[in-house]
C-alpha cells in the first residue's frame, strides 16, 4: 500500500476542519481558485497582521495602501505586461492537453528550465523524448502564453481593463501623490497586500500555484547613490541566513551556505542594504511561524531567470515534501517601473533635492505569497505521532484559535459557568472556541487537530474555589490556576514569557 503524501494529510485536515476548500466544490471546483474557511481565514489574517506590524508600522517611513483590483489597459501597456508577462505553453499533437513547458520538463527529466528561451525548451523536449503526460504521444511546439486576466470596462465594451497580475503597479502609478504625502524626502517604502490574478497555464499542488492569490508587498524607494545603497534601518548583521550563490547553483549544490549578514555584504552577495534589512525581517517571521531554518534559504536567481531591468532577484526557498518552492521573491527593481511609467505618461517621477540634484529612486520588492506561506506553516506545524490523532503545533503568534474552553460535564451549572470564562476571555481579547459535545478527551483531540495551544477545563472543584485547568497542546500536561490569574496566566503562555510549568500558581 503507497504511503499517503503529507500534501494529501494537510488537504484532508483542511476539507474537513474548515480551513481551505475547491472554490464552487459542489459544481466540481474550478483549477487555481481556492476558499479560506472559517479557521483559514483567521490563520491567514494572523499572518497578514505578522507582516503589517513587523514589516509596515514598527518602522518610521513604510506606510500602507489599498488599490484596486483591476486597472486599464495603458498601466500594463506601460509596465511591459502585455509583451512580456509569458509562460511557455505546449499541446500535444493528440488529445490537446495544454502544459506548461519548462514544469513538463521539470517533472519529467528534472533539468531547470525557467526563464529558456521557447526554442531552447522545445529542444529539451525532444532530446529527452518528453511526451504528453495524459496519452503519451508526442508534443507539438511551444508558444509564448499571456497570463492576464482580461475584461472589459462599461457598458459599451471597447475599453480594455485587467486584473492585476501584482500589486506593485498600483504604487508605481501613483508615485506623485506618495511622495507628496512623504514630502518628497527618500527614502520611503509603500505597501500594500491584497489579491491578484495570472491565468496560470497548470495550476497545482493544492494552494501553492494559483489564479488568484495574495501577496504582501513592500515597494521601498530609495537613493541608489545615498551611501553605495545602505539602509537607515537597524540590521542584526551577526544574524546568520542560508544562502545560495550563482557559483554554487551552477557546481551544482547540495546545501546552501550559513553566513552573517556581515559577511553577505563582506562579500557582495547583493547589491545594496536594503534587501539584507529584507532578508533578516524574513527569516525572523519563518521562525517566528514555526520553520526551522535549515529548511529554507536565500537562493541568488540565475541571470537567464532574472528579468532584464533587474539588479538582483533573491527568492526564499523553502523545503517542502512536494519540492523546494519559493515562497518570498526579493527584487531590485532599480528604477524600471518609474521610468517606465514616466515616459508612458509623460510624467516626471523625479525628486529633486534642495542641493539641485534630481534623483530617480530606485526600488527593492520584498514580494510575500501569503497562501504560500501558509501552505508551508500547515506543513511545518503538521504532527502525526503516536498521539493517535494528527495535530497542528502552530505558535501561539498565528493560532487561529487560541484558546478552548470546555465544561467537564454540560449538567450541575458546569456549562454555565464555562461559557462565563469563555465570554470573559473574548472581552479580553482571545480568540477562544466553546465546546460542550462528547468526551472531553475527543474534545482535546478536535482542539490539538486545529493547533490550539491551550484548553481550559471546568470541572466540578472550579464550582468550589473558582480554579481550572489549563492543558498544554503540546505537551498534554495540565496545571491548576485561579480563574482571577487566568487573564494574566494566558497572556503569559501565549507571549512565551514563561514555561508552562512554571506558570502553576
Amino acid at each position: 500500500m503507497t504511503e499517503e503524501r503529507l500534501i494529501d494529510k494537510i488537504i484532508d485536515v483542511s476539507l474537513r476542519r474548515g480551513f481551505i476548500c475547491p472554490t464552487a466544490e459542489i459544481y466540481g471546483g474550478s483549477g487555481g481558485f481556492y476558499d479560506y474557511g472559517p479557521l483559514g481565514t483567521l490563520l491567514k489574517q494572523k499572518i497578514i497582521d505578522y507582516w503589517r506590524q513587523n514589516f509596515v508600522l514598527d518602522t518610521d517611513n513604510i506606510f500602507e495602501v489599498s488599490g484596486s483590483l483591476l486597472m486599464p489597459e495603458s498601466v500594463f501597456q506601460a509596465s511591459g505586461h502585455l509583451d512580456a508577462f509569458d509562460d511557455p505553453l505546449i499541446q500535444c499533437n493528440v488529445c490537446n492537453s495544454m502544459f506548461r513547458t519548462d514544469l513538463l520538463i521539470k517533472e519529467a527529466a528534472n533539468i531547470s528550465a525557467e526563464g529558456l528561451s521557447i526554442e531552447e525548451q522545445d529542444k529539451l523536449i525532444q532530446e529527452h523524448n518528453v511526451k504528453c503526460p495524459k496519452c503519451k504521444e508526442d508534443l507539438g511546439k511551444s508558444r509564448n502564453f499571456n497570463l492576464m486576466f482580461k475584461t472589459e470596462i462599461g457598458p459599451s465594451g471597447g475599453y480594455a481593463g485587467y486584473l492585476r497580475p501584482e500589486t506593485a503597479q498600483n504604487i508605481f502609478i501613483n508615485f506623485k501623490r506618495l511622495t507628496a504625502f512623504m514630502r518628497n524626502k527618500l527614502p520611503f517604502g509603500i505597501a500594500q497586500t491584497g489579491y491578484s490574478f495570472r491565468n496560470e497555464i497548470s495550476p497545482r499542488n493544492f494552494i501553492i500555484r494559483l489564479r488568484q492569490f495574495e501577496q504582501m508587498e513592500i515597494e521601498m524607494f530609495f537613493d541608489p547613490d545615498a551611501e553605495e545603497a545602505s539602509s537607515p534601518f537597524e540590521i542584526a548583521e551577526d544574524l546568520k541566513i542560508n544562502f545560495v550563490t550563482h557559483e554554487m547553483q551552477e557546481k551544482g549544490w547540495e546545501k546552501p551556505l550559513s553566513l552573517s549578514l556581515q559577511e553577505v555584504k563582506q562579500q557582495n552577495l547583493v547589491p545594496n542594504d536594503y534587501l539584507l534589512y529584507f532578508f533578516a525581517l524574513e527569516t525572523e517571521m519563518l521562525i517566528d511561524f514555526g520553520v526551522k531554518q535549515e529548511d529554507f534559504w536565500f537562493r541568488h536567481m540565475l541571470p537567464h531567470e532574472t528579468p532584464h531591468y533587474s539588479g538582483g532577484n533573491f527568492d526564499l526557498e523553502v523545503n517542502l515534501s512536494i519540492g523546494h518552492k519559493e515562497i518570498i521573491g526579493n527584487a531590485y527593481r532599480r528604477d524600471y517601473d518609474l521610468k517606465k511609467h514616466s515616459k508612458a505618461s509623460n510624467s516626471s517621477f523625479t525628486i529633486a533635492y534642495s542641493d539641485g540634484r534630481k534623483v530617480l529612486p530606485h526600488v527593492v520588492e520584498p514580494s510575500l505569497g501569503v497562501d504560500r506561506i501558509l501552505y508551508t506553516v500547515l506543513e511545518k506545524c503538521y504532527r502525526d505521532d503516536d498521539r493517535g490523532w494528527s495535530w497542528f503545533q502552530f505558535p501561539s503568534v498565528i493560532a487561529p484559535l487560541e484558546v478552548a474552553v470546555f465544561p467537564l460535564m454540560k449538567k450541575d451549572g458546569l456549562a454555565n459557568l464555562a461559557y462565563e470564562v469563555h465570554r470573559e476571555l473574548k472581552n479580553s481579547g482571545y480568540i477562544s472556541f466553546y465546546d460542550e459535545s462528547g468526551k472531553i478527551g475527543k474534545r482535546y483531540a478536535r482542539a490539538d487537530e486545529i493547533g490550539i495551544p491551550y484548553c481550559i477545563t471546568v470541572d466540578y472543584e472550579s464550582l468550589e474555589d473558582s480554579s481550572m485547568t489549563i492543558r498544554d497542546r503540546d505537551s498534554m500536561k495540565q496545571i491548576r490556576i485561579p480563574l482571577e490569574d487566568l487573564d494574566i496566566t494566558l497572556g503569559e503562555l501565549m507571549d512565551s514569557e514563561v514555561e508552562f510549568e512554571d506558570s502553576e500558581q
